[in-house]
């Protein structure tokens, strides 16, 4: 499997030289920024990888991921990608139930990657990664993180490498494989104009087939469960930002920010002024 391969060519080729950086959530993050409530890690693989940050003063800066760096994005941090380099980048996305793996290359000056691969399994839950995870989301917050972030790092990465080797084998199929890849797929791009058609396109699936999938193996239909992702996280904006309503309604992908106060209420029971002005 090439993500295995990936991982394993990632961990023979670490050097004392290599970055570990941290992403903050101090600030409020910029529009177009990658901001989930699961913990993330980016690695560089080629090429030049820019982003806008915080560093470990708080400040908002840019980083420049040269192949060999890292970059920890603890739950509800963010960073935000330009995207205007030759660079190769393998993500790893920790979800509650799976770990999501996508691995996305871009040419400079071209629009679009023009290499996207994503997989994703079942993870274990109970097991050392929670540690190593929560270890890491807690030294995000240190000033001083050498040499634990590498160490900790290399274990992550040992960690997924045996679940990939060894995949958790009951319930588990191909139908499931692709039904938490799409979830975590959504939980990306809720802030993107997503639909049916779009994520079907996305999978090589056809509509119908998207619809279906989600009728027999989730407890809602795909539309729920954008929506469910959408209020999720409109919820945490309003408790952590001071973000107006139509900023929230973008940064949430509504397409308006009456649909949005008229949809916030029918899953919350209250306006999102009323659900913020309770917090």
């Amino acid at each position: 499997m090439i993500f295995h391969d990936l991982i394993s060519t990632v961990l023979n080729e670490r050097e004392p030289l290599h970055k570990v950086w941290f992403a903050g959530d101090f600030h409020t993050p910029p529009e177009c920024s990658y901001q989930v409530n699961f913990p993330r890690l980016e690695l560089v693989l080629s090429g030049e990888y820019v982003n806008e940050m915080e560093d470990h003063e708080r400040k908002v800066t840019q980083i420049i991921g040269k192949p060999g760096d890292a970059i920890f994005i603890p739950p509800n941090c963010w960073n935000k990608p330009n995207w205007e380099t030759d660079c190769s980048v393998l993500s790893m996305l920790f979800g509650r139930r799976q770990l999501g793996l996508s691995l996305v290359s871009k040419r400079k000056g071209e629009v679009g990657f023009y290499d996207i691969q994503k997989h994703s399994i079942q993870t274990r839950s109970g097991f050392a990664i929670d540690n190593i995870l929560e270890a890491l989301n807690a030294l995000a917050r240190e000033s001083n993180k050498e040499p634990m972030d590498e160490l900790l790092l290399q274990a992550l990465l040992q960690y997924s490498k045996t679940m990939l080797d060894k995949p958790v084998e009951q319930s588990q199929n191909r139908v499931q494989d692709l039904y938490q890849g799409i979830c975590i797929y959504i939980q990306e791009n809720f802030s993107r104009q997503i639909t049916r058609d779009s994520i079907a396109a996305r999978f090589s699936i056809s509509a119908n087939h998207l619809s279906r999938l989600f009728r027999q193996q989730g407890h809602m239909t795909l539309a729920d469960y954008i929506t469910w992702v959408r209020v999720d996280r409109a919820k945490f904006m309003l408790k952590k930002y001071n973000f107006k309503l139509n900023e929230v309604s973008v940064r949430c992908g509504f397409k308006d920010v009456n649909y949005f106060c008229r949809v916030f209420k029918s899953r919350t029971g209250r306006t999102p002024t009323e659900y913020r002005g309770t917090i």
